[in-house]
């Protein structure tokens, strides 16, 4: 193994297995630019080695794989205008969709907390396993962005509209509900994952998972795919909140309050976000328009706004611009899917070797 010493991204061999651990537990492994490097050079390296049959990604410390990107940072970049956190989400969106694209078995780890960023480096991969531990999400509205790092593409594809709920509320899936809405696939228990592991340094996977996973637990989501499917299927964010709060469900209206405390724009941009990648075909794609997205929200009032209330004063307290959904205009909207010339993502003649 690599000096463990400040290494933020663990590199090892161990067998016919190359090994990925995130490696800043007290920030819960939180990814920076340099780890997104770190790991696609492993990979890239991985991907042409006869010796390596498989990769696993997990994460030190017990709190979880990986929280998400690095707020703070894009925060004082948002602040200042300048342009690290565009170049950091290329470089992501670029291993993100070199993971979906993996030609070797990609094992992912999700343990414990897995968000934002955490879920670009996990949920594409070809072998996604939970443990009763995990807790995923895609927060991004809490904070005045929207879903990225292919975070569109998978929610875009849950069942019915389980995907729109859990994006517009932030909600957590559990592992039950992570399976069903298709972000991961085994469920391992946690005391098992060790040996489960180790089983990878030799064995096949799927020896590997034979003899380490159980039947994943039941999906409450899916329990409720009826009034979310009858809600979440409105055109616009304000005709779904009305839908919510008519329903006699109690959970239908406190979903209702959750999406009134986000960003109103933010809301309203991953709706269009999450229609626009059903009708795209591939993780590529969904990608590329993500960048528009995320670039554009670098320059707006509430991502810099959501970051300081939820993470850097915690007040909880947001001051959104526009205020409510009723104040959000079609031209809000749109300024976030506007084509960026030179800047545009790309992805189709990208790969690990540019970053």
């Amino acid at each position: 193994m690599n000096d463990v010493n400040g290494a933020e991204v663990l590199v090892e061999r161990a067998g016919a297995l190359g090994r990925l651990t995130l490696n800043r537990p007290k920030a819960i492994n939180a990814l920076n630019h340099a780890m997104v490097r770190s790991m696609a050079s492993a990979l890239l390296e991985w991907e042409s080695d006869p010796e390596v049959r498989a990769v696993v990604v997990d994460g030190a410390g017990e709190r979880g794989l990986c929280a998400g990107g690095d707020i703070v940072s894009i925060y004082h970049d948002a602040r200042s205008g300048g342009t690290g956190s565009r170049e950091f989400w290329r470089d992501e969106y670029v291993l993100n969709a070199a993971i979906g694209r993996y030609p070797k078995p990609y094992v992912a780890i999700m343990d414990g907390i897995v968000m934002g960023g955490g879920v670009g480096i996990s949920a594409h991969g070809s072998v996604r396993v939970v443990t009763e531990r995990s807790t995923i999400a895609m927060p991004e509205v809490g904070i005045g962005f929207v879903p990225d790092v292919g975070g569109t593409y998978l929610l875009s594809r849950a069942p019915g509209e389980l995907g729109t709920h859990v994006a517009l509320t932030t909600g957590r899936l559990g592992p039950g509900d992570a399976i069903a809405l298709g972000f991961a696939d085994h469920f391992v228990p946690s005391e098992a994952i060790e040996k489960f592991v180790t089983a990878l340094e030799s064995d096949s996977v799927a020896d590997a998972l034979d003899e380490h996973s159980r039947p994943a637990p039941e999906s409450d989501l899916m329990a409720q795919r009826s009034w979310i499917d009858a809600a979440y299927s409105a055109t616009t964010v304000p005709q779904i909140v009305a839908r919510l709060r008519e329903s006699e469900v109690p959970e239908a209206r406190a979903a209702a309050d959750q999406i009134l405390a986000k960003s109103p724009v933010a809301l309203a941009v991953t709706l269009r976000s999450l229609r626009h990648a059903r009708e795209l075909d591939t993780l590529e794609q969904v990608l590329d328009e993500e960048f528009r997205v995320s670039v554009a929200a670098l320059g707006s009032h509430d991502l810099v706004e959501g970051i300081r209330a939820q993470v850097v004063d915690k007040d909880r307290n947001p001051s959104w611009s526009p205020a409510s959904l009723a104040d959000v205009t079609d031209a809000d909207v749109d300024r976030y899917f506007q084509p960026l010339g030179e800047l545009e993502l790309g992805l189709a003649a990208s790969d690990l070797e540019g970053i």
